[in-house]
């Protein structure tokens, strides 16, 4: 007997020892792991916790025109600029010992896990705040337990190198409180229209309620539900000893205010700030450098004048309704792009009409027939019939041109006239002359797709385009005949102000000779010369008694759907288009005010367009194309054209009483008849 129970001793005293060489083992392990975790963190370093924050955008004159933001809207503040009551909140819902704590609460911890098990999901809840942080900042929200060893391991290292105050902060700048915003300050001021420093007890426990579920919470989308949120959080205040009972019922008994449908976008011209975006993030692309880091100062080319102009034009002209706009001004010669409407509201729709809409662009494009024609032996003053005319094509297929008011001249027109006028019979006539590929190489030249069918319509624009291409081919008419291309950027400086990038003005290759773009500009201002006014009036007669310069050339273009002007001073361009997102037709008529609103505010050019050798101005007769004369019957305006293309006849009134009318019909007869007599001379 008493043998057994010395062997039962033994045998215990042996367990024992096994038992504690296990437990010491495991201590062992465990040190070692921790060891091993310490010096990983170590060696590792400090986390940064530092999140993109927004890039500056001034304008050309170093005006701050707006933040950009890569993905998150997010307005960074200190601790000490949050309200005591939004802290308090946050914690006592999300974390209430995470000042106790060294990054894990591991009684939650273990509870989730056995949660876990007995539901077989997958790394559910028990986050610190520390955690939550770490899980912002590097990782993402994916239910693995790979993803949440690396946040032990990020909240580790956050909690070795940085202070509570350090990680709340962060965590408090990075949450997601629905609606596109990140961290208080972004939060409070969309809900509630003030700085996060001014919140009130009952804002701060309605939106510590959102992060746990913003498609939940948000009191936008539902406000009972958030309402019921905030009483578990104001009740979780109280027994955290934050507020008392009193203070909980009167903030869940105070009337909330909600001020998200005052929330507005700050940034000026944002059509343009999208744009420039883009352009900016291409730029850095090109040097292995990332614009969502953020910190980037970009100077644009944005004349703050020019989109003020703009802004007025559209906001003075455009009628209540689901009319649309976009509008763009550029500065000849280098492309930039000085102002830029891409729609009606850009808080309804950021959709740009201007840089990506492609519509129909009616007559705008016979600037550009009529400069191939011009390569093809035409003049300003070449004469083509433009009666009613049928054309025949692809072997039988016919088609009739018509005019705007669907009248017809009675008589041959010149180009200047055929242009002033938008006449369509001259432009299709002038397409079939010259040939397709003549008018699909200029098109070509200038970056316009005219169209790739051999077919007469294409001479009346049916081709879509944008507003960029279309202005930006009209702003090489005005460079004189120099290829630009649109820039928004003039320089980039990085976070620690290096300057990373200035525009460079590029040498420009020639589309169009100085001489015929010159001649296209001169037959563009005939359409505010009522002088060719015929079985219509010229395009512009409707706004020529407004402008205060009388040099611009312009064009309009006009389909069942779109409303086009576009045109240009030496100094700058702009382009306008009116229609409707789904093509409806329009029933009304603002967009030659809207140009002629803007220019008349930016333009600065005093002076005409600088004529090239070789050309000469000339007095003609309209309708007969002869030289004009004092003693002229006929209508007459000033035309330019090469020295080789001035009028032989002179348009005279013979009156035998009038002195005038003698003196031009004596400087039509040959000088070897009259000699010298200065008597028949001007």
């Amino acid at each position: 007997m008493e043998r057994k129970a010395y062997v039962r001793k033994k045998k215990h005293k042996r367990r024992g020892k096994r038992l504690l060489l296990l437990v010491a083992v495991f201590i062992a392990l465990i040190g070692i792991a921790w060891g091993g975790l310490r010096i990983y963190a170590q060696l590792a370093g400090a986390p940064p916790i530092t999140v993109p924050s927004a890039s500056v955008f001034v304008d050309k004159d170093g005006e701050k025109i707006g933040d950009h933001f890569a993905t998150e809207r997010r307005y960074w503040v200190e601790l000490e600029n949050i309200s005591p009551y939004m802290k308090d909140a946050l914690l006592s819902v999300e974390d209430h010992t995470f000042y106790e704590h060294n990054g894990f609460n591991f009684k939650r911890i273990m509870g989730a896990i056995v949660a876990n098990i007995r539901s077989g999901g997958k790394a559910e809840g028990a986050s610190t705040i520390t955690q939550q942080f770490a899980r912002n900042l590097y990782l993402s929200h994916e239910k693995t337990w790979t993803r949440k060893l690396n946040e032990a391991l990020y909240a580790y290292r956050l909690e070795l190198f940085y202070s509570k105050d350090d990680i709340l902060e962060g965590y408090l700048n990075t949450v997601y409180f629905g609606h596109g915003m990140y961290g208080v300050e972004a939060a409070s001021r969309y809900y509630f229209g003030k700085s996060a420093k001014e919140l009130t007890l009952a804002e701060a426990s309605l939106l510590a309620g959102v992060p746990k579920g913003p498609s939940l919470f948000s009191p936008i989308v539902d406000f009972d539900r958030a309402k019921e949120r905030q009483q578990t959080i104001l009740q979780l205040m109280v027994e955290n000893q934050k507020i008392t009972q009193i203070e909980s019922d009167t903030a869940n008994q105070t009337e909330i205010v909600l001020k998200n449908d005052a929330f507005q976008d700050t940034n000026i011209a944002p059509y343009f700030l999208d744009v420039a975006w883009q352009e900016a993030s291409e730029i850095l692309r090109k040097q292995d450098k990332d614009i969502s880091e953020g910190g980037y100062t970009v100077t644009t080319t944005l004349n703050r004048k020019h989109q003020e102009a703009a802004d007025f034009a559209v906001k003075n002209r455009l009628p209540a309704g689901e009319l649309q706009v976009s509008f763009m001004s550029m500065e000849p010669n280098t492309g930039a792009i000085t102002s830029l409407i891409g729609g009606r509201d850009y808080s309804d729709s950021p959709y740009n009409r201007a840089t990506k809409a492609e519509r129909q662009p009616g007559s705008t494009l016979k600037p550009f027939l009529y400069a191939a024609a011009l390569e093809k032996g035409y003049n300003p003053l070449t004469p083509l019939d433009v009666s009613k005319t049928t054309f025949k094509y692809n072997g039988s297929e016919t088609y009739t041109p018509k005019n705007a008011n669907d009248q017809f001249g009675n008589r041959d027109f010149s180009m200047i006239q055929a242009l002033a006028l938008s006449d369509n019979i001259y432009a299709v006539k002038t397409l079939e002359d010259i040939g397709y590929p003549a008018f699909r190489d200029m098109g070509k030249r200038f970056q316009l797709n005219v169209g790739d069918e051999d077919s007469p319509t294409i001479a009346l624009g049916t081709e879509e385009t944008s507003l960029e291409e279309l202005t930006n081919a009209y702003n090489s008419l005005a460079s004189g005949g120099a290829v630009t291309k649109p820039t928004t950027i003039l320089s980039i400086q990085d976070s620690k102000g290096n300057e990373v990038y200035r525009f460079k003005q590029p040498e420009l290759q020639s589309a169009l000779s100085k001489t015929n773009a010159f001649l296209i500009t001169t037959m563009m201002q005939a359409m505010f010369n009522a002088n060719y006014n015929d079985y219509a009036p010229v395009t512009g007669q409707d706004i020529t008694n407004h402008l205060s310069y009388p040099y611009y050339a312009a064009k309009t273009g006009t389909t069942n759907s779109d409303q086009w002007m576009v045109g240009y001073s030496p100094t700058l361009t702009a382009g306008v288009w009116n229609g409707y997102d789904q093509g409806k037709t329009l029933d009304v008529s603002v967009t030659k005010y809207m140009w002629l609103d803007f220019m008349e505010r930016a333009n600065t050019a005093k002076d005409n367009f600088k004529k090239p050798k070789g050309i000469e101005k000339v007095k003609v007769a309209i309708p007969s194309r002869a030289l004009g004369s004092r003693s002229c019957p006929e209508p007459q305006a000033d035309v330019y054209v090469l020295e080789k293309d001035i009028p032989k006849e002179r348009c005279v009134k013979f009156d035998i009483f009038d002195l005038d009318s003698m003196r031009d019909f004596f400087k039509t007869m040959p000088s070897s008849i009259l000699g010298e007599n200065p008597v028949f001379k001007d």
